[in-house]
């Protein structure tokens, strides 16, 4: 399998990618995260927050669906809103409809968003994660959403929840829900964690006991029943922050690779009936080469060389370097953080938000990770590390070897304390831009310019939208090959991965000069394929299961 041959990588000088920072002109700088923080250091203040793209009222365009974080009753910091909906209005530009589209009244101190369709009725819904009652937006299709989580079946206890992910477990056409879940904390349990032994900073989770995982089965009705330990997964040590859907040994059924905060990570591997066996251990993907636990938060995964196997992404923190776990075959991941380039680059940053995108549109993932430190006054502890931090775009040659893109100006040398990050294509003109959330700070929505006044030459692209049938109807796990001549590319559509966020489900497939593909091949989760021939570049092609091609 191999990526482009005639759109390589080009170095990172020469690339050609830049963004734009369109915050402002996006209507989208009203927006400000809150942690609630009044000076008691409270744990949960240094996680949130996260954001993503929803199309919540079916037009085609990418909506932002951000959370606004908390705020506790002791203080006087005011939460505006527990979440922000912006309506994309087209020509770059957003509107707040929040409290039109019946989500001005929610309460919540939340973290995370994920989007799907998890009643196949046709309208994108979203889950909420947040510090105590998680929440379920059910779509009504007329541009409102209510919650029904209750309702739903989602009735565990109070807890700290972070990521969370839909799939089929069960290839029933019913999306299932894992939900990561982090430490038990309340206030009254808070801890007393100090760096000098006098002044009050902020935990670290070693301090807590972590909080399993919850996994709930889709029942088809609407509702959801609790199978956490039924399913496999009541092993989990918690902490978790980050998880991301793969089928890595390529059976047609969704594995989940689930990221910890100085707890191992964990390989769930799905037995083929919507049960799992946890494998990380034994793969090689739930330590570091020495054998240590480390503070993962974001993850993705995804197919960046020849080999056809999925590599695994993690963020992890400061002094420690981003994780890179390729499948070898056999269930055996090798650790090739140092191999790929982007170990060293990513050990004095501390990642969160981390997800694998085509921004230069050749033909192969890129690695986007977003930076930003914990602890306010790090810098006084450790002068080699900083508070707000630059992220890292990782330019891939298409063997699966990274090299930092060198830029001196633009949004990619703003320093942030990030969390969330999330791509989609917002402004419909066939490259990725990025979504990025702060903590206690702004959104940042920046314009890929990579087909920026290039005309003919500019680099061309290959849009995909499923829609299930006998699949769930998003098309969620479904296996996408596009294909020229020897030339072949594979993205998995799936829901998760980064931190907190949810990125676009439709799929972007970079064709760098092609003028066209010999064609796109569809593996259902249903096990039912559909293949579309002779598909011309620059456009996006919407695919329904047991239809084939269909005029979007």
């Amino acid at each position: 399998m191999t990526g482009c041959a005639d759109s390589a990588s080009s170095p990172s000088g020469e690339s050609g990618v830049s963004f734009e920072d369109v915050t402002k002109r996006a209507n989208l700088d009203g927006f400000w995260h809150r942690t609630g923080a009044f000076g008691e250091k409270w744990f949960p203040e240094t996680m949130g927050s996260g954001g993503g793209f929803i199309d919540y009222n079916g037009d085609g365009r990418l909506d932002i669906l951000l959370a606004g974080g908390g705020g506790w009753e002791e203080s006087d910091v005011e939460l505006k809103r527990a979440l922000w909906l912006y309506r994309n209005d087209g020509g770059g530009r957003f509107t707040l409809v929040t409290e039109e589209a019946g989500l001005g009244g929610v309460e919540a101190y939340g973290f995370g968003i994920t989007v799907a369709d998890y009643n196949n009725d046709g309208h994108r819904d979203f889950f909420f994660t947040t510090l105590n009652r998680n929440l379920l937006f059910r779509n009504e299709g007329d541009g409102t959403f209510t919650e029904v989580g209750r309702e739903a079946g989602l009735t565990a206890p109070p807890e700290w929840s972070s990521s969370a992910a839909f799939f089929d477990a069960d290839n029933d056409g019913h999306l299932d829900l894992y939900v990561g879940n982090y430490v038990k904390w309340s206030r009254e349990s808070d801890l007393f964690c100090s760096v000098d032994g006098d002044t009050k900073a902020y935990c670290t989770p070693e301090e807590y006991e972590g909080a399993i995982g919850r996994f709930y089965h889709n029942d088809g009705d609407g509702t959801f029943t609790e199978w956490t330990e039924r399913a496999g997964f009541r092993s989990s040590p918690g902490k978790t922050l980050g998880v991301t859907m793969l089928d890595y040994n390529r059976d047609g059924w969704m594995d989940l690779y689930v990221a910890n905060d100085m707890e191992r990570n964990l390989l769930y591997e799905n037995r083929g009936d919507g049960t799992f066996e946890e494998r990380g251990t034994v793969s090689g993907t739930a330590y570091s080469q020495s054998g240590r636990v480390r503070a993962g938060m974001g993850t993705d995964a995804g197919v960046v060389d020849s080999t056809g196997r999925p590599t695994i992404f993690v963020s992890n923190f400061s002094r420690e370097k981003i994780s890179v776990f390729r499948h070898e075959g056999d269930g055996l991941f090798q650790d090739r953080s140092a191999l790929s380039g982007v170990g060293r680059p990513g050990k004095f940053t501390l990642g969160f938000g981390l997800f694998l995108f085509d921004a230069e549109l050749n033909g192969t993932l890129d690695l986007f990770v977003a930076n930003g430190h914990v602890q306010p006054d790090i810098e006084h502890i450790d002068r080699a590390i900083h508070y707000k931090q630059r992220p890292h775009l990782f330019l891939n040659d298409g063997n699966g070897r990274f090299e930092e893109l060198a830029v001196d100006n633009g949004p990619l040398t703003d320093s942030l304390v990030a969390r969330g990050a999330a791509y989609g294509d917002y402004d419909e003109d066939g490259d990725l831009d990025i979504l990025v959330t702060e903590n206690e700070g702004a959104a940042h929505l920046w314009r890929n310019q990579v087909r920026e006044g290039e005309g003919e030459n500019a680099p061309r692209y290959l849009r995909v939208q499923l829609e299930g049938t006998e699949s769930n109807r998003d098309g969620v796990g479904a296996r996408v090959r596009v294909e020229r001549g020897e030339d072949v590319q594979e993205r998995l559509l799936r829901t998760g991965s980064s931190y907190l966020s949810s990125s676009e489900m439709t799929l972007t497939f970079g064709l760098g000069e092609q003028s066209s593909v010999d064609q796109v091949t569809v593996h259902w989760p249903s096990g039912e394929m559909d293949r579309v021939e002779n598909v011309k570049a620059n456009q996006t092609l919407r695919i329904v299961e047991g239809k084939g091609r269909e005029a979007v």
